[in-house]
């Protein structure tokens, strides 16, 4: 039998309102900064491929309590709503994600105990406190020189990716971008399109200008891959055709016709004269 549906109102929420920059679909967030009682959670844990909820929101709240908290199976089952089937699934996840350790630790007299050790970071090394670190002096720091700034690709493709911001404001490029973005583009000229033509397939359809591109480069490059129109075939070669016959003049009546025979005479004078018997 299904659960009956409530019919309690749900309490009334100020309406936030939507940006005018936000995306058509998906979620769409509001900020805070905090500044007391937060934890930093690195996007490898929150957006983790292979782990499950549960393993990623045990791992959140195991990283957000201090040390010295239980954090067992059974510890966490009182915790959480799931069962202890579920959490230790959920811990045995962790641990082979690089997340939880368990380690045995001997207390002498042949008795063992098990310690837990939480990794913000898979494979991350234990910071020592700073009461225990020997006070040295700091030695001083090299100041990282700053990276060189790549020069500006010239070319027939660079200049078209250049200018693409002069049809659309939101398609600027990086002179990084550009030079990653060139190769494609010149795939595109050696099948003989035209810069006129591949504009206008880059540019073509774009959503309407108050929403953002967020991410030119990538969106080009996809279209460069996407789009991409097939070489031109090759035409076949021509057949050999004879080459006619050259122009002559009739020795009797001096008109003009085609013969490969130097001394050949028009149709209407007859044969030419034996001149070997004169």
């Amino acid at each position: 039998m299904a659960d009956p549906q409530s019919n309690a109102v749900a309490p009334a929420r100020p309406a936030n309102p939507i940006p005018v920059d936000a995306p058509t679909a998906g979620v769409i967030h509001f900020r805070h900064r905090h500044t007391d009682r937060f934890t930093v959670v690195g996007n490898h844990l929150a957006q983790h491929p292979h782990l499950s909820a549960v393993a990623i929101g045990l791992a959140v709240y195991i990283q957000s309590v201090p040390d010295g908290v239980s954090v067992t199976a059974k510890a966490l089952t009182l915790r959480f709503r799931e069962g202890e089937i579920t959490i230790r699934r959920a811990l045995n996840e962790l641990e082979e994600a690089g997340y939880l350790e368990r380690r045995r630790i001997p207390l002498g007299g042949g008795r063992f105990a098990t310690r837990t050790l939480a990794y913000d970071k898979p494979g991350c090394a234990a910071v020592p406190s700073a009461a225990s670190a020997p006070q040295q002096p700091a030695a001083p720091q090299a100041q990282p020189e700053p990276e060189p700034v790549p020069s500006a690709t010239t070319g027939p493709a660079a200049d078209l990716l250049a200018r693409l911001r002069t049809v659309d404001a939101r398609l600027i490029l990086s002179v990084r971008d550009v030079q990653r973005l060139a190769p494609a583009v010149e795939e595109w000229l050696a099948r003989h399109a035209t810069p006129e033509q591949i504009t206008r397939t880059l540019t073509a359809n774009l959503p309407p200008a108050p929403i953002p591109i967020h991410h030119p480069p990538r969106f080009l490059e996809h279209r460069l891959i996407t789009l991409l129109p097939p070489p031109l075939p090759v035409s076949a070669p021509e057949p050999h055709r004879p080459r006619p016959a050259p122009f002559i003049t009739c020795d009797g009546c001096e008109r003009a016709f085609r013969s490969h025979v130097p001394d050949a005479r028009c149709g209407d004078c007859g044969p030419a004269p034996d001149r070997s018997a004169a």
